[in-house]
């Protein structure tokens, strides 16, 4: 079952100022009429659309301007929001709609919350693009860092810049330093017994040696010999 409302701004995904689509009436009853989004779909409604349509497509012209202002501000904006988090990365809580707006508007742009469009909460540490809509026909990514202190921040924005996770947790770097000290000793043991043997038995001890960092590395996560050679070859 569905209702016929007139569109009175364009709506993403739906259609355009003065077009009449049908929609589902809890969406029509809950948000397209009471924020004046639309209105039902009748003779006398469409006679009064369009005797206002000039005005209403110059209203709406205007603020569509005054949005790509705001949009030139907010174009390539990244702002830091401060939580506390488990090792493994998970939030104590979570960051809403609510708390991006305000972050935003700290930053000198104001903004509602509503016109974040976001799905769901973030409960993660991390880099975030979020889209906000200034406008039906302007919306502009914003970029959110969800980090435990500003050095953390910068340093996920970092590892962003350069393509890699932007979080990186107590477990994964406990597991990389492990695996560094493990290749290191690795690295003294087949270069002592390069040292006491020779020929056949010395290559015999280090590729032993090798073998134990591979073990290692890969139990720890790390790249192998192996990843990396396949790497090379894609």
């Amino acid at each position: 079952m569905s209702v016929q409302v007139i569109l009175l701004e364009r709506i993403e995904k739906l259609g355009q100022m003065g077009d009449v689509v049908a929609v589902k009436p809890g969406f029509a009853r809950n948000f397209l009429l009471p924020q004046g989004k639309a209105v039902r779909a009748s003779e006398s409604n469409m006679k009064q659309f369009e005797a206002k349509r000039a005005q209403l497509e110059a209203e709406n012209l205007e603020r569509k301007k005054d949005a790509e202002r705001v949009a030139e501000d907010l174009d390539g904006l990244s702002v830091v929001i401060i939580r506390a988090a488990s090792d493994t990365g998970q939030l104590y809580g979570s960051v809403n709609a609510r708390d991006i707006a305000q972050a935003i508007t700290e930053a000198g742009v104001t903004i509602a919350r509503t016109q974040v469009m976001m799905e769901k909460p973030v409960k993660t540490l991390g880099v975030f693009d979020f889209r906000v809509k200034l406008h039906p026909e302007v919306i502009v990514d914003v970029q959110i860092n969800v980090a435990q202190s500003q050095e953390e921040a910068e340093a996920q924005a970092e590892r962003v810049a350069r393509g890699e996770a932007a979080v990186v947790t107590e477990a994964e770097i406990a597991a990389r330093e492990i695996a560094e000290e493990a290749e290191a000793q690795a690295a003294a043991i087949a270069q002592a017994a390069a040292d006491m043997a020779t020929g056949e038995a010395a290559e015999t001890l280090r590729e032993a040696a090798e073998e134990i960092v591979e073990e290692v590395r890969e139990a720890a996560g790390e790249p192998t010999s192996g990843d990396d050679e396949a790497a090379d070859k894609s």
